[in-house]
Parts: C-alpha cells; structure tokens; sequence
C-alpha cells in the first residue's frame, strides 16, 4: 500500500481512512484537530519519526475530515471520539500512546476514560494546545449573543477561519459538545500526560492547558510552556520537542 493511497476501517456509521506504520512499541495514535486531517505537518512529521525508528504508529481522519466518509456539518464531538476510540479498538494490539492536538486532545482524554481498564487503555498522553471543552469554553461562551441567537435560530453559524474556507458550527455541535465536558470535576487518565502548549496562541489560551493540569490532580502531568509558540506548534524547533516528547513517552 503506497504511502498515497490510506487504508479504510468500517464502523457503523462511516468509513474512517487511516495510515499505519507497523513497527515496535506501544502504538502512537495521532488525533487530529478540529476540521484538521491526517496529512498536517504534525501528523506527517511522527510518521517519519515512527518509519526511521521502527515505532508502530496510526494516524486517521474522523468522518467528515480529510479521506474519510460523512460530512463535517453534521460532526460532533460524540462522533469524533467514537471514531477515535474505534480505530484503538480495532488497530491497536496494546495500549496506545494517544497524542492528541487541539481537539484531539480533548477527544483523546474521552478515549482514554472509556477505555480504562480494558487491554487497549492508553498508556500514555502527548497533549498539544489541548482544546479540552471548546465547544463551551472557547467557542459558546465567547460568541456575541446574535451569533448564539442565528445558531439556535438557523442550527448553524458559519465562522471565519485564519486556516482556510468558513467553518460551520452547528447547534448539534455544540449541544452535544455538552454532554461530552470534561472540566466540571477531577479527570482521571491513569497514565503519564505531557502537555506542549504554545503561550502565543490565540486559538486555546495558555491558561486554558493550565485549567486542564487543575483537573488532573491524580496523574503524573508534565506541562511544557512555548513562549513565542502559536496555536499549530508546527515550527521545526516545535516539531523536534514534539518527536523528544513522543519518544520519551513511548
């Protein structure tokens, strides 16, 4: 299978593409960002990683997102962890390490919650900018109140984008996003979490990653502050903390 052509897990709602790097190691899942896909320079730069060091490694697209099935408009976060969950369930021969951007960070820590205690229970976090609770946080609560008003009103509101085409955020998204939250009380991931976040980014706030390493007061957190970092932390110099981050978990 060339390095252009992904491959495709059925699931009961969408076919999910994805790209696997066999090799040693507890797997390293790549969870991407919100209207992101499997081919951002993050996402390409640890499958480099894994192929030159011999590491297992998956990255994949939720539906709605790059080659996989479904649209985005109709997406929600519950979808897009089922998706996540169902590629560790189905790819990975062991507990994962689970490197999650943006929303992926997010979803990654509802993956790893609901697999606790099971042979795929992830053995390790990489969090990047982590976007946990967005939808409420950074999105619903920042909104002018005719923004929320069109939302419920017209069940969609097209937000603009610094990274390409208007985005549209969905009532569903967000009221689902609702029964997905995470920073209402302790978060347990029972595994080592090291968090990369950029203190210039104006898309997840600094402090936000703070809130996060709050919430998880149980678990061993390492937090790595960028100062001049951006929200993508996709400069060379950002790309090679991330790969010593992701080799020193795995």
């Amino acid at each position: 299978m060339s390095d252009a052509d992904p491959q495709f897990l059925a699931t009961p709602g969408h076919r999910l593409a994805y790209r696997k790097v066999d090799g040693a190691g507890p797997p390293v899942v790549w969870c991407g960002g919100f209207a992101s896909d499997m081919e951002s320079t993050k996402a390409q730069a640890l499958a480099d990683w894994a192929r030159a060091n011999g590491r297992a490694y998956i990255r994949f697209d939720y539906s709605g997102h790059g080659r996989s099935e479904g649209l985005f408009a109709d997406g929600t976060i519950g979808q897009w962890f089922a998706d996540a969950k169902a590629i560790v369930e189905a790819l990975c021969d062991e507990g994962p390490i689970l490197v999650g951007s943006s929303m992926g960070g997010w979803i990654a820590l509802l993956v790893t919650r609901a697999l606790y205690g099971t042979p795929r229970a992830p053995q390790g976090l990489v969090l990047i900018a982590p976007a946990v609770d967005f939808t409420e946080e950074l999105m619903w609560a920042q909104m002018p109140e005719d923004v929320r008003a069109q939302i419920l009103r017209d069940g969609v509101w097209k937000r603009d984008s610094i990274y390409g085409d208007p985005l549209p955020i969905t009532r569903a998204l967000i009221e689902d996003g609702r029964r997905h939250l995470l920073l209402t009380g302790p978060i347990a991931t029972h595994c080592p979490v090291h968090i990369l976040q950029g203190m210039d980014d104006p898309d997840v706030p600094w402090k936000h990653a703070m809130r996060l390493v709050e919430h998880l007061p149980g678990d061993d957190v390492t937090t790595t502050l960028i100062r001049d970092g951006d929200h993508r932390l996709s400069r060379p110099q950002d790309i090679a903390k991330l790969l010593q981050t992701v080799e020193m978990m795995a």
